[in-house]
């Protein structure tokens, strides 16, 4: 009998770094610095390392590191702060906490990713309007695919705005000759178990090249603390990655290659599965897809869906609602459309996709779809 597919599977890494791992926890237990200790520089010194980028910094969450970034860039109340509408909702809360007001805009049906004619168009509509100020775009890595970074920097440099990318799906992707972690300014990711680098928990890092930037982020993660961690200087929160998960994501580290490369092999091997037949996410030509998710489009998905279950394939949907339809956010849904988010609410379906998938597996899935289909 064939052995169960999984949609992730975090136990069997677990076993392949579980000696290593208590190791690393066993050295914390001896020395007692749970909060700030050697684990933590260590590990920002790795991630930056390993991005490229000259700054990381670890924090609490990847909503926490989304929220730092904003608040260390005094984004608030009267800026306008531009994102895709078809992503998780923690972009979109990142923004209202700060008190800034949310732009949602169209994707690409293609990439999934936020569209740069249409963030152009949004952006003129703003100073049109004259009520809001253009201050910053949030682009959105969705399932791990690079966003248009030339494209989207271009238009922030011509209106004076920063770019943030939240690549809470996308750490180990790249574009050109550059890793996520240094493509723009700022650059937000997460640490949660199912991500490409998952810890046991909560996490999440922040990556910069700018010093001062850097320096913010760090008071604002300690309360807003000065170097002595005695005063605040500025408002800030608890946005500290304990020590006990940096050893983990430190463990982690050790097998993140082979991971993404197997992930590379697994989306390859689905693909030449499905071309032609099924629509899929289509990377562009100079960009390293991350692989966090391998995401379909398909017709009647709650249909295929079913069939897919009865056939013991897992599946899962992100995101079966684009933000602007949210409650929470429907204010400040745009008077116009947005036709692809709400195609791709509709169509999207996520296959199971980790690193521990077999050929045997694929090829099962992709049968299994093809009949639902």
């Amino acid at each position: 009998m064939s052995d169960p597919i999984l949609f992730f599977d975090l136990k069997t890494p677990a076993r392949r770094l579980r000696a290593d791992i208590e190791k690393r926890l066993t050295a914390i237990l001896d020395h007692g610095a749970y909060i700030g200790g050697p684990e933590v520089t260590e590990l920002e010194a790795q991630l930056a390392a390993f991005t490229g980028a000259k700054h990381a910094l670890a924090v609490a969450s990847g909503t926490d590191a989304l929220v730092i970034a904003l608040m260390g860039e005094e984004i608030g109340p009267g800026d306008a702060v531009f994102l895709p509408a078809f992503t998780y909702n923690a972009t979109a809360n990142a923004v209202l906490m700060t008190g800034a007001t949310p732009v949602f805009v169209d994707v690409e049906r293609e990439t999934c990713n936020i569209d740069p004619g249409q963030l152009e168009n949004a952006v003129e509509r703003v100073v049109a309007e004259g009520t809001l100020k253009p201050k910053l775009v949030i682009a959105v890595d969705l399932y791990g695919q690079p966003a248009n970074y030339p494209a989207i920097g271009a238009i922030a440099k011509r209106h004076r705005m920063a770019v943030l990318s939240d690549a809470a799906q996308a750490l180990g992707g790249g574009q050109g000759n550059k890793r996520i972690g240094a493509l723009c300014e700022m650059t937000a990711t997460s640490f949660y178990p199912s991500k490409t680098l998952g810890a046991y928990g909560d996490g999440g890092a922040m990556f910069t090249d700018d010093p001062d930037r850097f320096e913010r982020w760090s008071s604002i993660r300690w309360h807003g603390t000065d170097a002595a961690k005695k005063e605040s200087i500025r408002v800030g929160l608890n946005g500290r990655l304990d020590s006990m998960q940096c050893a983990v994501v430190l463990s982690k580290l050790t097998i993140f290659e082979d991971e993404l490369q197997a992930r590379a092999a697994h989306a390859q091997r689905y693909r030449a599965n499905l071309k032609g037949r099924v629509r899929m996410q289509e990377p562009a030509v100079d960009d390293r897809h991350a692989w966090g998710l391998f995401t379909v489009m398909v017709e009647n998905r709650d249909a295929v869906q079913a069939k897919l279950k009865e056939q013991g394939v897992p599946s899962s949907v992100y995101y079966s609602m684009p933000l602007h339809r949210h409650k929470a956010f429907a204010p400040h849904a745009p008077a116009e459309p947005l036709v692809n988010c709400d195609w791709l609410a509709d169509h999207v379906l996520s296959l199971p996709f980790h690193p521990y998938l077999t050929d045997e597996q694929i090829d099962r899935v992709s049968e299994a779809l093809l009949k639902a289909v």
